[in-house]
């Protein structure tokens, strides 16, 4: 490998082992086992490489387990699998997780990156959208990258979030179809009865 491919696979041992904030332009050069100049030359910082290193991780989840194809007789079977899938990967890729999080944290402070990510971000929710109506991205009506695609990715991030801080307790692919069924029935409700209380102290 050239020095810039050694940075990238060094940068993303130092996220696995290390995580987004407190690695080093040091421990990235060690890794790599080039000379800290090379980041400068090839990336511009040490954000700019982690961050190339960060989303290559994320784009390569999103290969391997962020098909919403799931297995099962009936559509809440396959979609709570496709959920036990990603839930799975949160165990068995913390790192990419905890590194995610830390980025973004970063990135409150770093309108460079913040817009890197508010640009995914948007790609994802049209890429979402556009797997869950089976269409091609060029597609997908905009009502549904703004609803489907946004409330996939909400659920995506709030469910990472609590297996992070409480892994035993986070919901799993079965919970999250039967917490959406029942969010359906408030919303269809046809007795009118008042629906959830969005601004209130319970959530």
């Amino acid at each position: 490998m050239g020095n810039r491919e050694d940075l990238l696979a060094g940068a993303r041992r130092c996220l696995e082992e290390k995580g987004y904030l407190r690695t080093t332009v040091r421990d990235i050069a060690a890794a790599a086992g080039v000379s800290s100049a090379a980041i400068g030359y090839h990336f511009g910082s040490r954000e700019a490489l982690l961050n190339q290193a960060l989303f290559a991780a994320l784009d390569e989840w999103g290969a391997e387990v962020g098909s919403l194809s799931g297995v099962g007789d009936s559509a809440e079977e396959r979609y709570a699998d496709v959920w036990t899938r990603k839930i799975r990967s949160f165990s068995e890729q913390r790192w990419l997780w905890t590194a995610s999080v830390e980025g973004f944290l970063h990135a409150q402070t770093s309108p460079e990156m913040l817009a890197i990510l508010a640009a995914g971000q948007r790609a994802s929710r049209r890429q979402i959208a556009a797997k869950l109506r089976g269409v091609p991205e060029a597609e997908v009506a905009e009502a549904d990258v703004r609803g489907l695609g946004s409330v996939q990715m909400a659920l995506l991030t709030g469910v990472m979030t609590q297996w992070l801080t409480d892994p035993e307790q986070a919901p799993d692919g079965r919970e999250l179809v039967a917490g959406l069924r029942g969010l359906a029935d408030l919303l269809e409700d046809p007795a009118g009865r008042p629906g959830p209380q969005l601004g209130s102290t319970d959530g």
